[in-house]
């Protein structure tokens, strides 16, 4: 009787094992097709995402990186000629515009080394202002350059001599003071030495006179390069 309730104990257990064998099996198969048929489409969608992802991230980074903008070589700020140059370094192989009073006026491709230079560039009669922006052949264009300023002069500077008044003259002291006035800005010379001018454009300058005839020059020149020239005779007698 033992024996009996033994085996089918075991049978039971038999039954039990087998049924849970099928259904891991079953569970198994299961899991295997949705892998194979769902998963894997759901694995290429996600690499095309990030491949997507990607491309738009290389995207925006060639959008925030523009060419950095032009340095220009200015030597001036004023001139006398009607013409000038305008130079500078950028980026290699950048093309590069040039704006004068806010409009566009020429483009010129910058050489292997960042070089480049604008020719003949006329100016008009005062103030002209100049900037330039860089362009790169993806589209990216740089911010403006920091603006330069030129003005254009071709007028000799006023001169008013007030002591001497007389382009020739006679003393009896060895010192004597050159004064005048002139234009605000400018520089003046008295025979080789520098005299001091004000904010109103008025000089002086004390010299030593020779015995005898004294030939004094007085150049006065301006920031655009302009000069006006006087001479005058000083006698000193001992």
């Amino acid at each position: 009787m033992a024996e009996f309730k033994r085996s089918r104990l075991n049978r039971k257990t038999d039954e039990q094992i087998t049924k849970k064998t099928i259904l891991l099996g079953v569970a198994t198969a299961v899991l295997f097709f949705v892998v194979v048929f769902a998963g894997l489409p759901l694995l290429v969608k996600f690499s095309i995402f990030l491949g997507e992802t990607r491309s738009r991230k290389e995207v925006i980074v060639e959008k925030v990186l523009p060419p950095l903008p032009p340095r220009v070589v200015m030597p001036f700020e004023a001139t006398n000629s009607a013409k000038i140059n305008i130079s500078g370094l950028a980026e290699a192989k950048v093309q590069i515009e040039l704006l004068k009073n806010d409009a566009s006026l020429s483009k010129i491709e910058t050489n292997e080394n960042g070089e480049f230079i604008f020719e003949n560039i006329e100016l008009n009669e005062g103030d002209n202002e100049f900037n330039l922006v860089a362009v790169s052949v993806k589209g990216g264009t740089s911010e403006l350059s920091k603006t330069i300023k030129v003005v254009f002069d071709n007028k000799v500077p006023e001169l008013t001599m007030t002591n001497p008044v007389e382009d020739s003259l006679k003393v009896d002291n060895p010192d004597f003071d050159v004064a005048g006035k002139s234009e605000k800005g400018v520089s003046v010379t008295v025979s080789g030495h520098v005299a001091m001018v004000d904010d109103t454009g008025q000089f002086k300058s004390k010299i030593q006179l020779n015995s005898g005839d004294n030939e004094i020059e007085i150049i006065v020149r301006d920031l655009a390069g302009n000069e006006t020239r006087k001479k005058i005779k000083i006698t000193y007698n001992i």
